[in-house]
Order: structure tokens, then sequence, then C-alpha cells
């Protein structure tokens, strides 16, 4: 059952809020971009847990003054899953807050499982991520007509490892438009694996703290990219753009091209010919 709001359609239960665990994504960091939905469910929720060393403070003034504000930086899914269950067993929503959009490295996977596993009611709501905003700030496009259609979101091996076939070398051999997440600690490493296929100057966007008030954003060669990071003192929230896209070239998409017909327009080729 879906009610409608304007051309959106939200299910019933995000209208009234009914007990169930929301997993938002807030975006980079600026709370002007939160989703509808975000704002909607932040305004109401009665408790929200949010990963305060990823997601800023502000995100937060839109929430209820009586909402029981939560973080998690210092805590273990372990402490973090009972909160969320008692909370919908005692009737309150839930708004489980992570930074940009949660399919991209935020750790919901077993959330889900767990949940599901309670019997909890939980959905999912997506936001923008770093590698959109990073765009936005750059003002590019990352699939350049004629120059790159592919882009490839990462990161290198640490803590938790990367498969085999995702190997950065290997990826980086597409020469695709590539968003290297979590590898500021291994930059040197990521930087000559990158190497190994892109040219040396190549740019690269050096993204820190997207949207944060402490951004920082700095746009490099390959060869520059691990100095930059370490004479910047980067250590966390760090997203890296290697792509042609970032080059000041000419490209044009078929789709707006006079020549070009599709469904609601004639080209004016075939006009011409009628």
């Amino acid at each position: 059952m879906c009610e409608s709001t304007g051309n959106l359609r939200f299910p019933k239960y995000l209208n009234s809020l009914e007990p169930a665990v929301y997993i938002v994504g807030a975006g980079p960091g600026d709370p002007d971009l939160l989703t509808v939905r975000a704002q909607k469910l932040l305004a109401t929720a009665d408790v929200i847990l949010f990963a305060d060393s990823l997601v800023p403070e502000q995100i937060l003034d839109v929430c209820r003054s009586d909402a029981e504000i939560i973080k998690t930086a210092n805590r273990t899914l372990e402490e973090i899953l009972p909160i969320m269950i008692d909370s919908v067993r005692s009737h309150k929503s839930v708004v489980r807050l992570h930074s940009g959009d949660p399919s991209l490295y935020s750790a919901i996977h077993e959330q889900m499982q767990l949940l599901a596993a309670a019997n909890i009611p939980f959905e999912v709501i997506p936001g923008i991520s770093a590698f959109q905003a990073a765009a936005a700030k750059l003002k590019i496009e990352l699939t350049v007509p004629g120059l790159v259609q592919t882009i490839i979101l990462t990161r290198i091996s640490g803590r938790t490892h990367v498969p085999d076939t995702e190997e950065l070398a290997t990826l980086a051999a597409h020469q695709a438009s590539l968003c290297l997440y979590l590898s500021v600690h291994h930059i040197t490493e990521a930087q000559t694996k990158l190497l190994e296929h892109y040219h040396q100057d190549t740019p690269v966007a050096i993204c820190y703290r997207l949207g944060w008030p402490d951004e920082k954003i700095r746009v490099v060669t390959l060869a520059e990219m691990a100095d930059c990071t370490h004479e910047e003192k980067l250590r966390r929230t760090t997203l890296y753009v290697i792509s042609p896209a970032l080059l000041p070239v000419s490209g044009r998409s078929r789709l707006y091209h006079p020549d070009h017909n599709h469904l609601f327009r004639s080209s004016h080729s075939m006009g011409a010919d009628k």
C-alpha cells in the first residue's frame, strides 16, 4: 500500500512512521544534499543512531527536539543492534544514519541480515555518494562521449581484503573514471598500481570531506597524488577521482545532436528528406 505525495510515492508507514528501522544515506556532508525522504524521516523519528565520525552534526538540526540521538562511532555492531531492536519492539521509529549512500562501504549488509533474523522491519533510503558530489563540485561529467564511458568505484586492499579479481592494477587497466574510496592510508601503494596503466600526467581530484565546512579539493597529476596527500596531511574521509574526464577535452552526446532521431524527435536530416 502506497500513498502519493506529488510525483513521489511512499509506503504508508513512511508517512505514519510505524516502528521500523530506516537505514538512511546522509550524503557526503552538506545538509542541503539530504533527500526529501531523509529529511522527512529525520524530522519524525523517535531514535537516531548516527555515524558521528562520518556524518556532521548539522545534519541533525532537522530532528525533533525530543528525539533520542545516539552516536555510534565508538560502538560495535553488538552494541548498536540491540538498541535498534529494543527501540522498534518498544514501538519507536529508528533512523540508522550513514554517510553517503548506504549501498557503498557502509557496512549495512550485516545489519540488514541481523534485523531480518530478528523480524525487525527495515527500509533503505539512498543518499548522494561522494563520487557524485565530487563530480558536481568539479563541474565535470564522468562519462564523456568518445573519451570515457565507464565509472569504477573501488578501494585498495587494507584491513578489508579486496578480492584478487578486483585488484587495483587490474581495474586500472580499463583506464575508466576510477573513484578510489577508503585508500588514503595506502595511497603510495595505490599510486604505484595506478601508474601501471594510467599515464603519470592523468589528472586526479583529491577530495577531502566533501560537503563539510573544512572541505578541500586538489587537482594534481597522478604522479603527484601521494605527495599531495602527505603534504595536505590527509588522514581519512578522502576520495580520489582518477579520470581523463578531468582533462580540458570536448565531447558531445548523440542524445541532443540534430542528426540523432529517437522516439520523441526526428533528426533534422530525416525532416529534410520528407
